[in-house]
């Protein structure tokens, strides 16, 4: 889907360079600046740098259970509040994960855009992990996983072709994790995690839209300069071995009924140009109904 966006959005890019502004708080957070005053909105959105591949391999899982933990509330946003504030306020928000980071955001009108820095500020320091959060959260992820990947054709095919395309890089598991690591998993740890990876200067703070960039900055200061700084995360590598040879495996599942095939490559890092460069050739030849295989085969 943000592949396709922005292969679509080429020849605005094209035309239009974005401005942006960045820099560092004291406490190592990161702040990107937009400026974009053509629509009366504002997103806040604040992006830690954990995903699954940061986890254990016994408690698989807490990178995906914290984008939904981290909306329990806070010491001052009461349980069951932080979407009623939200949609109060004629604002929407999210969060996703991936194997790389969470990322959280807020899209209000630009007059609550001190409300939407204010509300990301209590996430980073003051959430409320407790065991009333923990348990009800595993419920709500427990449904998830049953409802989009057990009970879905197809849904836990990634994780197949993730096991057979990594053996030692933590890549080999899925976002959601497992269920058996989530309750075996203490309060304690869930504390630690937040503790190791939600810190200011493991994190970027992105405004984007119509905002006034002096009181922005006045704002920002005000909400997250006084959070303290974290411990230095210090980031594991993993080697994994070149594959030689074709990979062939089978996995069967008894809620499909006609087979598929998954050609999955392992490829360079996402930071490379080959990786963009590989992104455009998948989108030119399978994203969509007007790319080449999919007309070729219609």
């Amino acid at each position: 889907m943000m592949l396709s966006a922005a292969l679509m959005l080429g020849g605005v890019a094209y035309a239009q360079k974005v401005a942006f502004e960045e820099y560092d708080l004291d406490n190592g957070l990161h702040v990107i600046l937009h400026n974009d005053p053509s629509a009366p909105v504002v997103i806040t959105s604040v992006m830690y740098h954990v995903g699954s591949k940061d986890e254990r391999p016994d408690r698989t899982g807490f990178a995906h259970f914290f984008e939904h933990l981290l909306f329990e509330g806070t010491q001052n946003i009461k349980r069951g509040e932080w979407m009623k504030i939200v949609t109060a306020n004629g604002g929407v928000n999210n969060a996703n994960t991936s194997d790389d980071r969470t990322y959280y955001y807020e899209v209000f009108p630009s007059n609550s855009l001190e409300l939407g820095l204010w509300m990301e500020s209590e996430r980073l320091m003051h959430p409320i992990i407790n065991k009333v959060g923990v348990d009800t959260q595993n419920e709500v992820v427990k449904e998830e996983k049953r409802m989009r990947y057990d009970n879905q054709p197809y849904g836990n095919i990634l994780a197949e072709v993730k096991k057979n395309m990594f053996k030692n890089h933590p890549y080999r598991w899925t976002t959601i994790g497992s269920m058996k690591d989530l309750d075996a998993a203490t309060l304690e740890e869930f504390q630690a995690f937040n503790k190791k990876f939600y810190t200011p200067n493991n994190a970027v703070l992105v405004v984007a839209g119509d905002f006034e960039k002096t009181k922005t900055k006045e704002w920002i200061q005000k909400y997250f300069g006084p959070i303290p700084k974290g411990e230095e995360v210090k980031k594991q590598t993993f080697t994994e071995e070149p594959i030689t040879k074709t990979i062939k495996a089978t996995y069967e599942d008894p809620n499909i009924q006609i087979p598929m095939i998954v050609a999955s490559y392992r490829t360079p890092s996402m930071k490379t140009r080959d990786a963009r460069v590989l992104d455009l050739i998948s989108s030119y030849l399978s994203d969509g109904k007007s790319s080449k295989l999919y007309k070729k085969n219609s």
